[in-house]
């Protein structure tokens, strides 16, 4: 008994605790982000979907040059009325049947060829959708793994923040005590310590949200955080905009946009074949009789034909030219749209490198605040302690210094995000060596 009840107040602790550590963010680095989000995002599971859907016409295109075949069995109940000499009677009759026919179209103007030419080329449009969708999907995650890095980098600097102000607070309340100060720079000091506090209530709220959202977006059934110490924030050099702006032009977006208009090119020319006779040739053989085994018992008496087709439509209600109509406008979008895209990649790309070389230029500027505020109020913390300063000097070199950590953290994370959007563009990472 004693230890059935020492094991039913054990159950709820063990429960408790086993909660508690599922409920515990896992680390993972940002490789590991990406892989899982490109793995279980309803945008990539589609984009690949539409790649097998792309693969399969083409097969389907191929199968075209095969003969369609199909074979057929069934049966028929007839009743009625006959006429004899002995009068009217009522008549039941079951037959059966079956046969077998094939068809082949031996010339369909070349639209088969087209077709097969347009199956491919919307599979390659297909492929870099797909290559376009995993960028973007990494983009996506990279910044809300960036702004999980931010977050945390927030909390640290509110820490900073709280230690300096309760730092300030003792040496207020000294003085104070000591008669060299008012009260007024204690109560003010107590506020500071308040908004020091406020500040990583907010940072860890802001990472929390951080961290759920980055869940949602790399799809696992447990709570994920970014690895503390990942490489993301490594300050990488970027390629020169001439071969940012060849490896652009070779990206996804303009390669789906390529593709794309060969699609519709081939489509164009597969419409004008409907101007063309088509020749199909089949062959048939059927019988028909009263056994039930459908010929194996009573063998059936069979019957062969072969049919050779020619057919030309002369008119057809002007939906050949409303076809070819559709198929051309096609091909004008589609050349609109690769244009589009070219200009488009070398929109992106400015902005990009802009962003990028700014937000490094920040980087480094902010640094120096960082270093240069923080001496400040060092300065300024012992002139005020030994009475050459007043409060009012501390608390405006600690606003300084809130705000160019603020400001860092601010510029780190524009830094990578417009690294994010450059490989992104192009397709392919950015690494040290490059």
């Amino acid at each position: 008994m004693v230890r059935f009840i020492a094991f039913a107040l054990l159950v709820p602790t063990l429960l408790t605790a086993q909660v508690a550590a599922d409920t515990t963010p896992r680390s993972i680095t940002l490789d590991e982000a990406v892989r899982l989000a490109r793995r279980n995002s309803p945008l990539s599971v589609q984009a690949r979907g539409d790649l097998r859907i792309a693969r399969a016409s083409i097969r389907s295109a191929y199968f075209a040059f095969v003969p369609t075949a199909d074979v057929s069995l069934g049966s028929n109940w007839q009743r009625g009325q006959e006429v004899d000499s002995r009068g009217v009677f009522t008549s039941t009759q079951l037959s059966f049947y079956d046969g077998f026919s094939a068809q082949l179209d031996l010339f369909d103007g070349g639209q088969r060829f087209f077709d097969i030419r347009a199956a491919q080329a919307r599979r390659d449009a297909v492929e870099a959708s797909d290559v376009l969708q995993e960028y973007q999907v990494a983009l996506d995650v990279k910044r809300q793994y960036y702004d999980v890095l931010a977050a945390r980098e927030a909390e640290q600097a509110g820490r900073a923040q709280f230690a300096e102000a309760e730092q300030q607070l003792r040496v207020s309340t000294v003085r104070v005590a000591a008669g060299a100060a008012s009260r007024s720079d204690s109560l003010r000091s107590v506020v500071t310590v308040g908004n020091a506090r406020l500040a990583i209530l907010d940072a860890q709220n802001r990472v929390q949200l951080a961290n759920a959202s980055l869940t949602r977006l790399v799809g696992t059934p447990f709570p994920v955080t970014a690895a503390s110490d990942d490489s993301a924030a490594a300050n990488v050099q970027p390629l020169d905009q001439a071969q940012l702006l060849a490896l652009a032009e070779r990206g996804p977006l303009v390669q789906q946009a390529g593709a794309q208009l060969s699609a519709a090119k081939a489509t164009a020319r597969s419409s004008r074949t409907s101007y063309l006779p088509t020749i199909s040739a089949g062959v048939s053989r059927r019988a028909f009789g009263f056994d039930r085994k459908f010929g194996f018992g009573s063998p059936y008496l069979y019957s062969s034909g072969f049919g050779l087709q020619l057919n030309f439509p002369l008119l057809n209600g002007l939906r050949r030219e409303e076809q070819v109509v559709r198929a051309n406008v096609a091909v004008d979008n589609a050349e609109a749209s690769l244009r589009d895209a070219q200009l488009r990649a070398q929109q992106e790309l400015t902005q990009s490198l802009g962003l990028l070389r700014n937000a490094g230029q920040r980087v480094d500027v902010q640094l120096v605040s960082v270093a240069a505020s923080e001496e400040d109020l060092r300065l300024q913390q012992q002139r005020y302690a030994l009475g050459a300063a007043t409060l009012l000097d501390v608390l405006t070199s600690q606003s300084a210094v809130n705000q160019a950590r603020n400001a860092l953290i601010t510029a780190r994370f524009d830094q990578r995000v417009a690294r994010a959007r450059l490989e992104a563009l192009i397709g392919r990472p950015l690494t040290d060596d490059r």
